[in-house]
This record gives C-alpha cells, sequence and structure tokens, in this order.
C-alpha cells in the first residue's frame, strides 16, 4: 500500500465511510490536535528512565487517543470501526491521578512546566491536551459528541499535570515552583 494517494492534493481529506471535508474542517483540526498530543506523549516515554508500569500507562493512553480520533474520524450516523473510549477509561485515569498523587507533595505553589526532560515533556502534553479540549468544545457545539468524549479529554489534561509532577518525582528534580512577584 502507497502512503500517499494524491486525493488531498487539493486540500480536501477523506471520513471513515468515504465522506470529504476540507483539511481545515473542524473535526479534522480537532482529531489532527489528538494527533499531536499523541506525538507529545511519544517525546515524553522515548527518553528512557522512566518505569515500566509509567511508560506501559503512556502507551494505552496513546491507544485511547486513537480510539477517539477514530471516533472523530467517523461522520455522524456511520458505525465506528473501533470500541469506543467509554466511563472505564475515565475511571481509570481517575485512580491513576490518585494513586501518583499520594506519592506527591501537596502543592503550595503554581508549577512552572520543567524540570525533568519527561516531565517537561509531559507538560507539552497538558498544554496540546488543553487546546483539543478547546476544540472539542467548539466541535461539540456544531456537531454533538458523546459527553465522555470531553469528559476523557479533561480528565487527560488533569492526569498529564499529575504525571509531570511524578516523572520529576521518579527522576529526583524538583518541580519548578513559581512565586508570583510581589509590588
Amino acid at each position: 500500500m502507497k502512503i500517499y494517494t494524491k486525493k488531498g492534493d487539493q486540500g480536501e481529506t477523506g471520513l471513515f465511510g468515504g465522506d470529504r471535508v476540507s483539511k481545515d474542517h473542524l473535526r479534522i483540526r480537532t482529531y489532527g490536535t489528538l494527533d499531536e498530543l499523541n506525538a507529545a506523549l511519544g517525546l515524553a516515554t522515548a527518553l528512557g528512565g522512566s518505569p515500566a508500569e509509567f511508560v506501559d500507562r503512556i502507551r494505552r493512553i496513546q491507544g485511547e487517543l486513537f480510539q477517539l480520533g477514530a471516533e472523530l474520524a467517523t461522520p455522524r450516523g456511520k458505525t465506528v470501526s473501533v470500541t469506543l473510549v467509554a466511563g472505564g477509561e475515565v475511571a481509570l485515569l481517575e485512580n491513576e491521578i490518585d494513586a501518583m498523587e499520594r506519592g506527591l507533595k501537596p502543592l503550595t505553589h503554581f508549577i512552572l512546566p520543567g524540570g525533568s526532560p519527561a516531565s517537561s515533556y509531559l507538560h507539552l502534553a497538558r498544554t496540546i491536551c488543553r487546546r483539543a479540549e478547546r476544540e472539542l468544545v467548539v466541535l461539540h457545539r456544531a456537531e454533538p459528541l458523546r459527553p465522555v468524549v470531553l469528559e476523557y479529554v479533561n480528565r487527560l489534561s488533569d492526569y498529564l499535570f499529575v504525571a509531570s509532577r511524578f516523572a520529576n518525582s521518579e527522576a529526583k528534580v524538583a518541580d519548578v515552583l513559581w512565586i508570583a512577584p510581589r509590588p
């Protein structure tokens, strides 16, 4: 199978089921942002040094992002070809957030992105996740989505914040605290 088809040369792309839309269609932009988030997560795990269990969790999340992308690439009224992300995945994120937080010092300041390389990439992934969430909200207004899609991405951004702190803790690197300047 060739990687190029030349079908997108005029600025359109295909959705699952054959519908063609502009490459700047909100649906395409939204799942493109999820793809960008997935790539940032790949960077965070490519650095090495993270516990295997943590890398496995990120790999699971990367698969779930593909599931969300497939759902967004499927026009309303068509059958999605993969298992849909559901409430169980949201609950799992919450459980993993709680587990990571148990080993972290309580927050006393805002945290600047940084610290260890893995933490920095997870912070980058968090900001991309927040952008994806904003795009999902706009898409949801135009074409209602399943509520769990919004819940999952919202919870994932929280997960990535805690994961960035967890990565610093595992690397024995302090979080970078933001100390507000006083007048």
